[in-house]
Parts: structure tokens; C-alpha cells; sequence
């Protein structure tokens, strides 16, 4: 089968074989994402086309993974902050499309099921996975089962943890817009008027000892440790699973993170910080058992 994960601003996709336990990648192809509707549903259609062409044997389903809010029992894209659509029919639109059955899900949600059955969350039964990218969300893991919430479940990014800077979404204080991958880089370009290539250019400064960007990260752990504090309150989780682009960081971010967490803690039980094992490869690897899963139902 073919899995596609819409990103904000790439699109990866990958032929994928497995089982409903544990799937992996064969082969990977990638696009910039489109900034409009119909010309992204063609960048999937090539994507799903060179991979299907690349196959020994017929595709017979397709997972495509996207973020903000999505409707997974309908396959709907209902609404995104970032990308072209709102109330969107994936699922009917692309099964026509592409010929084969589509699942649609929510990118982070995958990417946590993944984790769940085959990654750094499988001996857990209540966690969160938090990928930090673009935008930051949590797939909800409780007693078992990945929570959706009919498709809003998990938008830890939009919570206001009280710093006061406009949110995209139209919120003030969001945890995304001082803690993501995004955010960082953008927040200490505006504060040196220096160019940088993604938060991982200010890890390496912060690392120096840069003065500025170790400002930045400290309001970014800051923001994080409140955001995960939010859900230690509400959800009372075994362990909060790292990952997407800013948790490849390593130690950089998950000390100073669980040093602020422990200030903040009171009665809470207190989650582990764990690191996510399936790296950038999680949504589509996600979006490959949404897609066996759908098999295995009908």
C-alpha cells in the first residue's frame, strides 16, 4: 500500500508493507506542499502514481495522514489552520481518484498509533505523543484506545499557557506559538534579526551558549512544560512521548523540559519524558495501519 503524510510545508509519502502490528517502509518519495486544494490532490495522485509504478505487486489502499481538524470516520478534513481546506471529503474525493480504497486521518494520531504498536509508547496504556513540528498536537492515548474525540481530541498547541502572543488560530497565548520547530526559529530571527535554517540551527546555538538563543528555548521549554502540565491535570498520563522535528534535539530539550515540569508539578502524577523511536517516518508509517485497518474491516 502507499501512505502519504501532509505536512505544512512537504508532503511525504512511502510504499509500505506489513501487518496491523508492525509496518516499514520500501521506498519513499517527497513534494512541497501545495498552497492550494486541487493542486495538493494532484501532488498526492503523483506521489501515490511513482510509488504505485515502483511496486511488485498492486496497491490496494491508500493512507493519507493530515493535521488540524479531522473527521476520521467520515474521512473528512474539517479544519486547518495552515493548509487549503475546511469541510473537505478526502476519503470519497481520492478513492474516485486514485482507484483504490483511501483511508484519512489526523497526522499526529497516525503517528501516535504507530508509536503505540510498534514504537516507544507499546507498553503503555495511558500516554500522550506529542509531535513538535510545524505545530505541536498530542495523540491521546487512554486505557488502551487512541482518543479522538470526533476529531478534536488533542490540540495542546492551542492552549493558553499565558505568554500573550497572537496565535494563528486566532487564540492569544497558544503553546505552538513559542514552543514549535516553527515558532523557535521565527522567535529568534525576530529577536537577533538573524536568519537561521529551522530550530535546529538554534539547538546548535543553544548548545554554544548564545545568549539569545538560549532565551528563546527557555520560552519554548517554558511553554511546553505548562502545556504538558495541562495534561498531567486532565489526563493523569504514564508518559509524554516527544517527537516530530524539535525532539531530535535529544537531551537539549528533555532536561531543562523536566526540570521545569518538576517546579511545576504539585499533585500530579508526575509523566516520564520519553523520547518518540520512530522519527519523521511515524505519520505515514500511522497512516499504513489506518489504511490495514480499513481492509480489515470491510
Amino acid at each position: 500500500m502507499v501512505a502519504v503524510d501532509i505536512g505544512g510545508t512537504e508532503t511525504k509519502a512511502a510504499l509500505v508493507a506489513g501487518t496491523p502490528d508492525e509496518v516499514a517502509a520500501q521506498k519513499h518519495a517527497r513534494r512541497s506542499t501545495p498552497a492550494e486544494l486541487e493542486p495538493l490532490l494532484g501532488v498526492i495522485a503523483e506521489l501515490v502514481d511513482e510509488l504505485r509504478q515502483a511496486s511488485e505487486h498492486a496497491i490496494d489502499a491508500v493512507g493519507i495522514v493530515a493535521p488540524g481538524i479531522v473527521d476520521e470516520a467520515n474521512g473528512v478534513g474539517v479544519y486547518t489552520t495552515n493548509l487549503p481546506w475546511s469541510q473537505f471529503p478526502f476519503s470519497t474525493v481520492l478513492t474516485e481518484r486514485l482507484g483504490v480504497p483511501v483511508a484519512f486521518g489526523h497526522d499526529v494520531r497516525a503517528a501516535g498509533l504507530a508509536e503505540c504498536r510498534m514504537g516507544a509508547a507499546k507498553d503503555l496504556r495511558n500516554a500522550v505523543i506529542m509531535p513538535i513540528g510545524t505545530g505541536i498536537a498530542g495523540a491521546l492515548l487512554l486505557d488502551g484506545k487512541i482518543f479522538s474525540g470526533d476529531g478534536y481530541a488533542g490540540e495542546i498547541g492551542h492552549v493558553n499557557v499565558g505568554h500573550g502572543v497572537p496565535c494563528a488560530c486566532g487564540q492569544i497565548g497558544c503553546v505552538e506559538t513559542v514552543a514549535s520547530s516553527a515558532a523557535i526559529a521565527r522567535r529568534y530571527t525576530a529577536r537577533t534579526g538573524t536568519p537561521v535554517n529551522g530550530a535546529a540551527d538554534v539547538a546548535r546555538r543553544v548548545k554554544d551558549g548564545e545568549q539569545d538563543a538560549v532565551a528563546v528555548w527557555h520560552e519554548a521549554v517554558d511553554a511546553l512544560a505548562r502545556g504538558i502540565l495541562v495534561l498531567a491535570t486532565l489526563l493523569g498520563p504514564e508518559a509524554v512521548v516527544l517527537g516530530g522535528g524539535l525532539a531530535l534535539a535529544g537531551d537539549l530539550l528533555v532536561e531543562p523540559l523536566r526540570d521545569r515540569l518538576d517546579g511545576l508539578i504539585a499533585f500530579q502524577r508526575r509523566p516520564e519524558l520519553r523520547l518518540a523511536a520512530l522519527g519523521d517516518e511515524a505519520g505515514f508509517l500511522g497512516a499504513a495501519l489506518l489504511a490495514i485497518d480499513m481492509l480489515e474491516a470491510s
